[in-house]
């Protein structure tokens, strides 16, 4: 299948393209670099550099592109907060400038970056479903939620098939191909920035929640499993049908297990600072991924703590 990557130079998506190269697809990457690495792209990978907004000038209706995987957007919380209109102009503008390049391309598929955070935890006992409460608390979030409705309507009105996954903290690493932000705002790597003296310590926002440990609890899962997802979805998607998926392990992992994990993996100590909570942090978020794994036939590979942060560790180690 021909598919072009917007956004195929960032983290997931240049692990994504990687995958699709190596599945026998025919890939073309659409990155304008602010965030992503060119040595992210596979070599003999053609590659434009251009914003998402001019899209329509690859995504033409002759390039015969039969899928779209649509990873350009920005996804800084804090900066979403600063930059209400950066966060609006290039997640929401931008999608539109690639849902119009699809319609007239007449390209039939569309795989979309969705997140997990847009979920009201507070609102929901367990684990989050695709059908829990929606209720964005920050431009990122609600900009996301935006294009998921957009697709709805999309899908509804012109026939395009489409998946939305919502990812839960997509961590780890694939050789070369790990978390590279600028600035960092991810808990591992952070972490490992600590281990590796980097940084001096790690503040710990808050130790008094309602949870075994008092720290928050959240859903890793391992950006090769995340890749693994995109590739069954891009094959299972129907005309005219949008569908939305949480991509999660499952399982919960507060800051303090993954402080002690980081610790025995790297067998290097991690000072940390206690801080006040910082607002907005629900106490909780896991996935429950049960559509993937009965809809896509997905399973997480390497679903382990230990095993997700061995692997950000080696990429962290050879990125110095």
């Amino acid at each position: 299948m021909k598919v072009l990557v917007t956004g195929g130079a960032g983290y997931i998506g240049g692990v994504v393209t990687h995958a699709l190269v190596e599945a026998g697809h025919q890939v073309v990457v659409l990155d304008d670099l602010s965030t992503g690495f060119a040595d992210n792209i596979p070599a003999g990978v053609p590659f434009h550099q251009l914003s998402v907004h001019r899209v329509a000038e690859v995504l033409t209706p002759d390039a015969g592109f039969e899928g779209v995987l649509h990873f350009a957007g920005k996804i800084e919380v804090a900066e979403s907060v600063a930059r209400p209109d950066l966060y609006w102009d290039v997640n929401v503008v931008g999608t539109i400038a690639v849902l119009n390049a699809i319609r007239a391309a007449g390209t039939p598929r569309l795989i979309f970056s969705s997140t997990g955070s847009m979920y009201d935890s507070a609102a929901t006992i367990g684990k989050l479903s695709e059908d829990a409460p929606v209720r964005p608390v920050n431009p990122y979030a609600a900009t996301k939620y935006a294009v998921d409705l957009m697709l709805a309507g999309e899908c509804g009105a012109f026939g395009l098939g489409a998946a939305s996954l919502r990812y839960f903290n997509a961590s780890g690493a694939v050789g070369s191909l790990g978390e590279r932000h600028t600035p960092e705002s991810h808990l591992i790597p952070i972490v490992l920035d600590v281990a590796a003296g980097r940084r001096p310590e790690l503040m710990l926002y808050g130790d008094d929640y309602p949870t075994p440990d008092g720290t928050c609890i959240r859903d890793y899962i391992h950006v090769a499993d995340l890749a693994s997802a995109h590739l069954l979805a891009l094959d299972a998607i129907k005309p005219g049908v949008h569908e939305v998926y949480n991509l999660g392990n499952g399982d919960g992992y507060s800051n303090r297990q993954v402080i002690d994990a980081v610790q025995e993996v790297t067998g290097r100590p991690v000072p940390v600072k206690l801080a006040p909570r910082r607002p907005g942090d629900a106490a909780a978020t896991v996935a429950a991924s049960d559509k993937a794994r009965r809809e896509l036939g997905w399973r997480p590979a390497r679903p382990g703590l230990h095993d997700i942060i061995a692997d950000a560790w080696a990429f962290h180690q050879s990125a110095w």
